[in-house]
């Protein structure tokens, strides 16, 4: 009879300790795989958020003059002409190496407007593409549609004494306030935000662009040579990469797959723990069987041999039932844990990673009993019949 038929017929007559070790794999292996795939949905879903939320990238016109402002706050009254770039240019951005990493580009057109003798702000922007820049925004009324709406920002309202669906005149112009922001804590509280074709009119400065945000954010993505490219393009701009948003992102999604890897770490030791004291009992069990096979002749490797292979065996099954068992799980449980995420789907990696961790599992805590029963004497075996 060749080792592995004696392999097989033990767990054949040992159905029961066979199923006990194998869920305790498939438990151990569905657990692990449950938590990576919910992990790695869940980092997609939060990746896709944060690449929305705000720019990382933002560039604008060189200047040699220093700025005389921190947090809003001036110290100086410094004017310097500034060379602002021409619109037709700005899809340029689009033809950077790294232009796979885009994802929102907000061109901006800026200046001063006089309303009630006082002086304001007028930011001219693509209302599309700066509501999915700035997703955090709220406001009362609805959002801008038509050329003639604007968005006021908190501070300007209170100070004019707007609301929703009031008219302001500026610039010889008639606009509509379709929407007042809530308070922000950002420039745009003092700012009338329009659409940028409109604004460019009323400012003076048709085709120009006053500056550009940029988001361009994905896991490992080069945020810095991206920067470096997008100067390429525009030698009279200074790009700046805002590292400290880029760097937050990255601990985000980081602290999250390290809070899964330990509880997988510590729910892998658990299982190899439970195949271990499973194993060691079946060696203490069988010493009848292992000197009967001592006595006949079989060598130490032959017993080792035997032992392992039931290992592998039973390893091989626990990691396919784990990994499925473990998909479905993140399948069934994702939309509770996060409304309106979506399964990243069948990792073909990850099953083929579980069952060798599973195999690796079963045999690394088989090899001490099997080492043992391995090292029984034939005699002393047999002094027990």
């Amino acid at each position: 009879m060749k080792l592995h038929n004696i392999s097989l017929n033990n767990l054949n007559r040992h159905k029961g300790k066979m199923i006990f070790l194998v869920m305790g794999l498939v438990i151990g292996i569905a657990t692990v795989v449950a938590l990576l795939s919910i992990t790695e949905s869940m980092s997609r879903d939060i990746e896709a958020r944060l690449n929305q939320f705000g720019a990382n990238i933002v560039m604008t016109p060189r200047s040699e003059s220093l700025s005389l402002n921190y947090s809003g706050i001036n110290v100086g009254d410094i004017n310097y002409e500034v060379v602002e770039f021409d619109e037709q240019r700005i899809p340029e951005i689009h033809k950077i190496k790294n232009n796979k990493n885009l994802n929102l580009i907000a061109p901006k057109v800026l200046g001063p407007v006089k309303i009630k003798d006082r002086n304001v702000l007028l930011m001219g922007v693509d209302f599309e593409q700066e509501i999915n820049l700035k997703t955090w925004w709220q406001f009362a009324g609805s959002f801008p549609k038509q050329v003639d709406e604007v968005l006021l920002g908190s501070e300007v309202a209170a100070l004019l004494n707007l609301s929703p669906g009031d008219n302001l005149t500026f610039s010889g112009r008639e606009f509509v306030v379709a929407s007042v922001l809530y308070p922000t804590g950002a420039s745009e509280d003092n700012a009338i935000i329009a659409d940028l074709h409109e604004s460019q009119k009323v400012l003076g400065k048709e085709g120009k662009i006053s500056m550009v945000e940029i988001a361009a954010f994905c896991q490992g993505c080069p945020i810095s040579e991206m920067t470096l490219q997008i100067a390429e393009k525009f030698p009279e701009a200074k790009v700046t990469a805002l590292k400290q948003a880029v760097m937050s992102k990255m601990q985000s999604i980081e602290m999250f797959k390290s809070f899964s890897l330990g509880v997988s770490v510590l729910v892998i030791f658990i299982g190899a723990l439970l195949v271990f004291v499973t194993m060691m009992g079946s060696v203490n069990e069988r010493t009848r069987e292992i000197g009967i096979f001592r006595a006949i002749g079989f060598r130490r490797g032959h017993v080792m041999h035997i032992i392992l292979l039931e290992a592998m065996i039973v390893g091989l099954v626990g990691g396919l039932i784990g990994f499925f068992g473990g998909s479905v799980i993140a399948w069934a449980t994702l939309p509770f844990i996060l409304k309106g995420g979506a399964f990243s789907g069948i990792n073909a990696s990850l099953g083929v990673i579980s069952i060798l961790l599973s195999v690796s599992l079963s045999l690394a805590a088989s090899l001490y009993p099997a080492y043992k029963a391995s090292r029984l004497d034939p005699s002393e075996a047999l002094r027990i019949l």
